[in-house]
């Protein structure tokens, strides 16, 4: 028990109260003397007229000068100490300067000692926690955390009492119930049991100490079959000679030797520890109590909840429980006979030799990695340990289920994955739209210098052609990116399909049918139209391709519905990924040949394909996947039960009103594109600034050019402020939206045409400034003078 240091004795404070006292006592003691020595009644009148004036000076200063307030008592702290005693929490009370007043025994063995909060070892994150709650509990009175204290949840709550305390307080939770469950049946009829059998059995907590034992290991550790062991060190109950050979400390080493078996219940860490120990050599045992062993043991094992089997010296299973069966994928009604019968054929060989191993006396206990057949795409750990003295039994086996912790892993790295290239497409479609726009504006350059039928006029021509085509994939990388550029809009689906049906028509071709069903109810959506037709044409494409590859003479249905989804069916559905809410669903199904096991995790990653080679560029799902995710929506794949596959659209609600719209591209109007007056043109790459510059002087406009952002600010630094100004977003040094807020300071209504290879989706959180427009990068000449023509006519 941690307390204060009592204050020092207070005798001189109680002495220094009454200094009138002290005078007038010392100046009859001097009149006296001096009346004794000298015999002159007239010197010692002196000093006792002295010793008076002194007193009523004294006297005086008491009542003029304020009272002092004498220092308190120390307070009893015998109620608080009998208060933490009780409680089964830990507690600590510290003071203002942060040193323990007072502690339990609880607080003790859950941090090791009397450590003053918050300076505990439990780490510097949850150190960090627990101070933050230390000062808010000085500032509001009370504050809570949890914390993680040796692998345990702990509930911790500070409480400031008067002004000068605080009261911490640590509510450890349990365990859990398959502990509590264990415990029982080790101290219960089981473990009496199992005792009867010549098992002893101890339930030991994370740091080795006894929570629950059977009679007969309370018989051989302690001498009687009721004594109090819980709490106790189980290490203390055994020794070990020099062979290695373990013992009860009680019966020396001529006691018989054990074999200690250690059963895995809870996979935790910080977890209790179910220990079953077995005499080496046979011995006098207690009587069963109805049965073998062997089935004391079954029982055991079937109500553990951990995947556990038994299997013999012949490598053949005894017994299983439900949560192995589980686990290993058997089916009901044909169990196995071997463990090699549950894992796939190249794990067989390394399970029988160390099954084998185990049975014939090997070894303690091991771990093996394998495969269940059933479940061929998650590895499995395996533990292996020999059980003599089980009856039938020689090995037993326990299965480390990290299904989901495999399948959490693999979704992570797949995200990473997934984010890493949609960061690589974005990066590549910026540069290569760059390349295109150089290679755009020169053909249009020399277009304007060659007329139809000259010799180079189809050469040109059929590059600009190629080059538009590069730029629509370009698109798709940004849509696989989610960094296109979308113009939502609130709309109904059956108006979207609607718009495309025709399109599909032609496309499925006359020899796929086509069936169109809307629901009832239809939420709005707010999406961007022209990409959702992409979505739908793109599923239709693969689907008519699918149900091709099943009979190449055509056939088939591609069906297509719409239908409301509401909050409670989304909620019954119980999906981790889909948010409950309501939805606006889009399905798209055939009648192909589905799609197969090993490909439906990756049909949208990029660049994946199962079509042949130049018959498939692996963009289509993947552009599906990030136009629906930029969109605010859900995507999945299923196979149908009798043929074919269905992808399924989940698109919120639209609730509420209108969004603002996003910068409004310029659109290219036929017309005249002539115009006078400076225009400042700010690009860091060389060649789409060339390209730029020369279009932008023959339309008869005077161009300034900068290679970036400093540039540009050095260059008009003291000059008038030009017409229009043209600029890149994404520059070195200095940016294209950092650039413009500066030139705005002088220039506040300068307009501004903004040009990227970027998708205007992804730069509108960084431009948020008035009166500017947006080109997107490749563009032809013709739309960069009728962009220009445009921002200054609004001007």
């Amino acid at each position: 028990m941690a307390t204060l240091p009592q204050p020092a004795d207070d005798r001189l404070l109680r002495l220094a109260r009454h200094p009138a006292a002290i005078a007038a006592g010392a100046g009859v003691a001097a009149a006296v003397l001096i009346l004794w020595q000298v015999g002159d009644t007239a010197i010692a009148a002196g000093f006792a007229a002295a010793a008076l004036v002194l007193l009523g000076g004294i006297v005086a200063a008491r009542r003029l000068l304020p009272t002092r307030i004498p220092i308190s008592a120390e307070p009893d702290w015998s109620v608080a100490h009998a208060v933490a005693l009780a409680s089964a929490d830990a507690l600590a009370i510290t003071d203002r300067g942060g040193r323990i007043a007072c502690a339990n025994d609880r607080y003790e063995a859950l941090f090791g000692g009397f450590p003053t909060p918050p300076n505990i070892d439990i780490g510097e994150t949850e150190a960090a926690r627990l101070g933050m709650t230390g000062r808010a509990a000085w500032r509001d009175g009370a504050a809570r955390c949890d914390l993680t204290v040796r692998g345990m949840a702990v509930d911790a709550s500070v409480t400031r009492i008067g002004d000068d305390l605080l009261l911490w307080r640590f509510k450890a939770e349990d365990t859990g119930v398959a502990t509590t469950k264990v415990a029982a049946l080790v101290a219960g009829a089981q473990g009496d049991r199992l005792g009867g059998a010549g098992i002893m059995t101890a339930l030991l907590t994370a740091d080795g100490r006894v929570k629950a034992a059977n009679r007969v290991f309370r018989a051989r550790a302690m001498g009687q079959e009721d004594a109090a062991i819980e709490g106790r060190d189980f290490a203390r109950f055994l020794i070990t000679d020099s062979a290695g050979v373990v013992r009860f400390e009680r019966e020396g080493l001529s006691g018989n030797p054990l074999r200690l078996l250690q059963v895995p219940f809870v996979e935790e860490e910080e977890a209790p520890i179910l220990v079953a120990l077995l005499d080496d050599e046979p011995t006098i045992a207690m009587p069963a109590i109805g049965s073998s062993a062997a089935s004391h043991v079954r029982s055991l094992v079937a109500l553990l909840p951990a995947p556990l089997a038994l299997v013999d010296r012949d490598g053949r299973f005894v017994h299983m429980n439900d949560a192995f069966t589980t686990a290993a994928g058997v089916e009901a009604g044909s169990p196995p006979l071997y463990p090699g019968d549950l894992v796939v054929r190249e794990d067989k060989g390394a399970l029988a030799d160390a099954i084998r191993r185990f049975a014939g006396g090997g070894g303690f206990t091991t771990q093996l990695t394998v495969r269940f057949a059933a479940r061929a795409e998650e590895p499995v750990q395996i533990r292996l340990t020999g059980a003599r003295g089980l009856g039938d039994a020689a090995v037993l086996m326990s299965v480390k289920d990290s299904s989901e912790e495999g399948k959490l892993k693999r979704q992570v790295a797949q995200a990473t994955k997934m984010q890493a290239v949609g960061q690589l497409a974005g990066g590549v479609a910026h540069d290569f739209n760059n390349i295109l726009t150089a290679i755009i504006g020169h053909c249009d350059l020399m277009l304007m210098r060659h007329t139809p039928g000259d010799s180079d006029y189809d050469d040109i021509q059929q590059i600009k052609t190629n080059s538009n085509r590069a730029a629509g994939l370009t698109r798709q990388l940004l849509a696989f990116s989610r960094q296109q550029t979308l113009r939502p809009q609130v709309l109904q689906l059956p108006d979207v399909i609607s718009e495309v049906s025709n399109l599909l028509k032609r496309l499925l071709g006359e020899t796929v049918s086509l069936v169109v069903q809307h629901g009832r109810n239809l939420g709005a959506v707010r999406a961007d139209p022209g990409q959702l037709e992409q979505v739908v044409v793109n599923l239709a494409v693969n689907a008519r391709d699918a149900m091709l590859s099943v009979n190449p003479n055509g056939g088939g249905t591609l069906t297509i519905e719409t239908k409301a989804v509401s909050a409670a069916q989304v909620r019954a559905m119980d999906d981790d990924v889909l948010p409950v809410g309501d939805y606006t669903a889009l399905r798209v199904s055939d009648t192909g040949t589905g799609i197969p096991a090993d490909v439906l995790p990756k049909i949208f990653e990029p660049f994946f394909t199962t079509k042949e080679v130049g018959k498939g560029t692996g963009l289509g799902l993947s552009t599906v996947y990030g136009i629906i995710k930029q969109s605010g929506g859900y995507i999945f794949a299923e196979n149908l039960h009798g043929s074919g596959a269905a992808f399924t659209i989940y698109l919120p609600v639209h609730a509420g009103g209108i969004a603002p719209p996003a910068l409004a591209p310029v659109r290219a109007r036929q017309g005249d594109t002539w115009g006078t007056g400076t225009v400042l043109l700010v690009e860091d790459e060389d060649m789409v600034r060339a390209v730029a510059e020369r279009a932008l002087s023959r339309q008869g406009y005077t161009v300034l050019t900068a290679e970036n952002g400093e540039a540009a600010l050095e260059l008009m630094s003291g000059a008038a402020a030009p017409d229009l100004l043209i600029s890149d977003v994404v520059m070195p040094t200095m940016d294209g939206p950092t650039m413009v807020r500066e030139v705005r300071k002088r220039f506040p209504d300068l307009p501004v045409l903004f040009m990227s290879g970027y998708a205007e989706e992804q730069l509108r959180r960084s431009i948020d400034l008035d009166n500017v427009a947006f080109l997107p990068k490749p563009f032809s000449v013709q739309q960069l003078a009728e962009a220009a023509r445009d921002v200054l006519g609004t001007k």
